[in-house]
């Protein structure tokens, strides 16, 4: 059976100033290094093949961090980069109140569409299947990407909840499509495992 853990990067000095990240390239900060690092050695106890990330710096560099633990290498693919912020990046919800006013989600201001999104992410998840069949494959990506990629692939499933920072989701393929063991885990960081 085919399963993807797909994993949210550490967090950024842009994640805890609430600024949207989109394509711009962000480092981790210290702490999402420390958080990449639990998940390393937790990811370390369990047999992966094969590891995927997006080529934006804060996906690549958690990536890297799970890979010298795991004992594999990367292989990055620009087609699981964040959803592209147009003008909105590097602001806070607050900026773009005053900026654009309140109702600012309603105007075009460059953002990413979601079709968009999910046409790359199923172009992913579909390629890297046929290559990868009955084996364990990590993904290293972004919140929103995410999140539009599971709406897609587990359309009844309930994901209300907001991604966290090295947050652990797992997936198996099935004959009618995909389920999920795993939603939004960061056990590795807390102890309690939300599914």
């Amino acid at each position: 059976m085919t399963r993807i853990g797909i994993i949210r990067h550490g967090s950024t000095p842009w994640n805890k100033e609430g600024r949207a990240q989109g394509s711009s390239d962000i480092p981790l900060d210290e702490t999402g290094r420390a958080e990449a690092g639990k998940l390393a050695d937790r990811l370390s106890t369990e047999s992966w093949d094969v590891i995927y990330s997006s080529n934006l710096l804060r996906a690549k560099q958690t990536a890297e961090i799970v890979g010298e633990k795991v004992g594999r290498q990367i292989q990055l693919d620009p087609r699981l980069r964040e959803a592209g912020g147009g003008q909105i990046e590097g602001t806070t919800e607050e900026e773009r109140v005053l900026k654009w006013g309140k109702d600012w989600r309603e105007l075009d201001l460059g953002l990413e569409k979601a079709e968009s999104v999910i046409t790359r992410g199923l172009s992913f998840v579909e390629e890297i299947v046929a290559q990868h069949e009955n084996k364990k494959i990590l993904i290293v990506s972004h919140g929103s990407f995410i999140r539009h990629l599971l709406l897609e692939l587990l359309p009844n499933a309930s994901t209300e909840w907001h991604l966290k920072n090295t947050s652990l989701t797992t997936l198996f393929k099935t004959g009618n499509g995909w389920g999920c063991e795993l939603y939004n885990c960061t056990r590795h960081l807390d102890g309690e495992g939300v599914r």
